[in-house]
């Protein structure tokens, strides 16, 4: 089994994990908890559109801030309290969703929360070549991905007897194996000094949680499910 991590594009045509960490790929996991599907737009007006031709809440954000005239912002935390008789969340973030659009690979989504999940089903479902995608911040390095995304890949190899790393997948690994230091890595991210400046510290504290859910969203035919067992 090929096992690699990529910045941005996935490098597989196979299976590949999304990880956008603070917040989209926990607030994906999370929300499936309290609706059907999600509706990954890419840009508000989209989002706009298609809540008024099928309803749905709408979910996003732009440099963090909720975008105005949504239900809510893209926060893990205030979307599982959100309470709605809808099933669809209509979702537009600033990276995770964004990097959807490109991916001709099957499509799983990753983060703290399911890392242990999420490695098991990618390694049931893969052929031949699991690519951890991390979504970064505007085509940049993110501290918190490549954190989370070294925790799925520990998973990944817990549930592989024979798997060939990419050097920057064992970085990654060896990054993530002390909890206080990828914590620490965390709240010291870029991403989290702009989402703290923003009140958000309740979810940062939430998507440094490690495996809380069994939850793992497959991207099929423009939308977010669970998979079911």
């Amino acid at each position: 089994m090929k096992v690699t991590l990529s910045l941005e594009s996935t490098v597989s045509e196979d299976i590949s994990i999304m990880v956008d960490a603070l917040r989209a790929s926990t607030t994906i996991t999370l929300a499936l908890n309290n609706f059907e599907k999600i509706i990954p737009c890419f840009s508000p007006e989209e989002a706009f559109k298609l809540k008024d031709e099928i309803g749905g809440v709408l979910a996003g954000e732009r440099g963090g801030a909720k975008i105005e005239g949504f239900d809510i912002g893209n926060s893990p935390t205030a979307i599982g309290a959100y309470e709605s008789d809808d099933e669809t969340l209509i979702l537009t973030t600033s990276n995770g969703t964004r990097i959807l659009e490109n991916m001709d690979s099957t499509v799983l989504v990753g983060c703290l929360a399911n890392a242990k999940a999420v490695g098991a089903k990618s390694v049931l479902m893969a052929k031949s070549h699991i690519d951890v995608v991390m979504a970064g911040v505007k085509g940049e390095f993110a501290l918190e991905d490549f954190l989370a995304s070294g925790e799925i890949l520990y998973w990944i190899c817990q549930n592989s007897e024979k798997y060939e790393l990419n050097d920057l997948a064992k970085a990654a690994i060896i990054a993530s194996r002390d909890y206080n230091k990828l914590k620490s890595g965390f709240y010291n991210s870029g991403s989290a000094k702009r989402l703290a400046a923003l009140n958000y510290k309740k979810d940062i504290d939430l998507c440094c949680k490690k495996n809380i859910t069994d939850n793992v969203a497959i991207y099929e035919n423009n939308e977010l499910k669970l998979i079911k067992d």
